[in-house]
């Protein structure tokens, strides 16, 4: 008996050190200030707004508000510094390892709860966007909480707090990305259908299911406010072509960014390797079902936990997929299946734990760890370089007092925007995105054109910003003879493999 306590705690001592070592891990890429598009949209949200300001040009985005807020509280108590940002995102993902220690160690096992812990920290995916200035991080984090509650409540052990926390972090998870709206409509309708059934059974009205009545109104309530701004979404998303749906091609690239991160042309391990990694994965689960099919290791009631989480996340990417047929626009892309990948990560633990051998199970956590391991130091190799700060350099050392940005949607011109929004800036919307609205974001000194004819009473220096080429500074010379190129410098970046082609000119009277 006294060997059996010591081995116990010898489990509890290495999945400490595991999350210790894990942060460690993270933290290893994210001291850094890059960004990049998407990046860019959630610093100047943040930094240039209020709250109220927020949630309204949030409305015109296509993520919910919540994650902006965040990032204001951050900005408040920090100062607008992108170093701050990565890590307020580490902060995410080491909460999301530590409740492989404090809440899934509890409820399925010492074995479950440290392969939890160490796919948190080291699946490749996550090891990518752990330090991504974007809610994906957060929101995984807050639809994990979630079905963990609501699993005890399931199982039984409905509590003032338990049904607090649930509907909680259910709230959370809508208001930070769609996608965790859909996986908080999902778990509260499974969760209802068990309770209704459970009523039906006892031939009553239970006490559970008044608590849930009582929350998922409170819940509708609170996120009516909101619906206003969805059905603008759905409007507006639609238009968003820039998602693209092309088989076989995007279902290969949906199957290996779950695996790996990798997405379009940013790749973080060869893509061949990923896929390879992936279906390794997937031999190895679907050893273990059928060979549980045959041996009956767990009992139907046993099955229940990784049978729900793998529910809830196929349940996400079908609604998703429903969706995109009704609009006729695709809303499903690999990005955001990052705010279900807490579920998809406990189904591997708790499979794992559960059906694997120690020995296989050794296998596929040795692969994960030397996947992760390029994975990671490619992403440091690639945040540390020096050319990804030689733009912001350079534009910090030349520009004057009075200057104007004129960019086009490319991620560059926004970049610079998000780095000098004391400067007035012009978007140039040749491709009328209709975004208007939503890049209010930028702030006060950014105005979106349709043309160059902001330009017409304008004297002084201009910026021409594009990614690779000089069209901008081309089409502004050709149309106003009067403006005198300066000078012309490009920059190539490993961050995002972002190109910056400044033109810096000034135009006469």
């Amino acid at each position: 008996m006294e060997k059996l306590k010591q081995i116990k705690l010898t489990k509890k001592h290495l999945h400490i050190a595991l999350i210790l070592l894990g942060m460690a891990f993270i933290l290893l890429p994210a001291f850094h200030a890059n960004i990049w598009f998407d990046e860019s949209y959630s610093v100047a949200i943040s930094n240039n707004h209020s709250f109220a300001e927020i949630w309204s040009i949030g409305g015109h985005d296509v993520h919910p508000v919540l994650y902006y807020w965040m990032l204001k509280i951050i900005s408040l108590i920090f100062g607008n510094h992108m170093m701050i940002y990565h890590l307020f995102s580490v902060i995410a993902v080491t909460l999301l390892g530590i409740l492989g220690y404090t809440h899934i160690r509890k409820d399925f096992g010492e074995n479950t709860g440290i392969l939890f812990t160490f796919f948190a920290f080291l699946f490749p995916v996550n090891v990518v966007y752990a330090s991504e200035i974007r809610m994906y991080a957060w929101a995984m984090l807050f639809v994990t909480i979630m079905g963990i509650y609501a699993y005890r409540i399931f199982k039984g052990k409905s509590s003032a707090k338990n049904w607090i926390i649930f509907a909680i972090f259910s709230l959370f998870s809508a208001y930070t990305h769609y996608y965790g709206l859909m996986a908080a409509g999902i778990v509260n309708i499974l969760l209802f259908a068990y309770l209704l059934k459970q009523a039906i059974t006892q031939k009553k009205f239970t006490k559970d299911m008044r608590n849930f009545i009582i929350q998922g109104v409170i819940q509708i309530l609170l996120y009516i406010p909101w619906i206003v701004s969805l059905l603008l979404q759905v409007s507006q998303v639609s238009k968003g072509f820039w998602i693209g749906i092309k088989f076989p091609d995007t279902l290969i690239e949906m199957f290996s960014f779950q695996f790996t991160g990798n997405l379009g042309d940013t790749l973080h391990i060869d893509n061949w390797l990923a896929c390879v990694y992936g279906l390794i994965f997937t031999v190895y689960l679907i050893y273990l079902y059928i060979h549980n099919r045959k041996t009956q290791l767990l009992n139907k009631e046993e099955r229940k936990p990784a049978k729900y989480a793998i529910l809830v996340y196929g349940a996400v990417i079908l609604g998703a997929a429903i969706v995109s047929l009704i609009i006729w626009r695709p809303i499903i892309y690999a990005r955001y299946f990052l705010v279900v990948t807490g579920l998809f990560i406990f189904f591997l633990a708790y499979t794992m734990a559960k059906l694997g051998t120690p020995k296989l199970n050794m296998v596929m956590m040795t692969l994960t760890v030397l996947v992760a391991l390029v994975v990671n130091i490619n992403l440091i190799e690639v945040n540390y370089d020096a050319s990804n700060q030689e733009p912001i350099q350079y534009v910090a050392s030349h520009v004057q007092e009075g200057d104007i940005f004129v960019y086009g949607n490319e991620g560059s011109g926004f970049v610079i925007s998000a780095n000098f929004p004391q400067y007035q800036q012009y978007f140039y919307d040749g491709a009328r995105w209709n975004v208007e609205e939503a890049y209010k974001a930028y702030g006060p000194n950014m105005k979106t054109v349709y043309n160059l004819n902001e330009l017409e009473n304008y004297t002084g220096r201009i910026w021409f910003i594009n990614s690779n080429n000089y069209a901008l500074q081309e089409e502004a010379m050709q149309k106003y003879p009067s403006i005198e190129l300066i000078e012309r410098k490009s920059f190539k970046t490993k961050y995002q493999k972002y190109q910056y082609s400044f033109a810096i000119t000034e135009k006469k009277e």
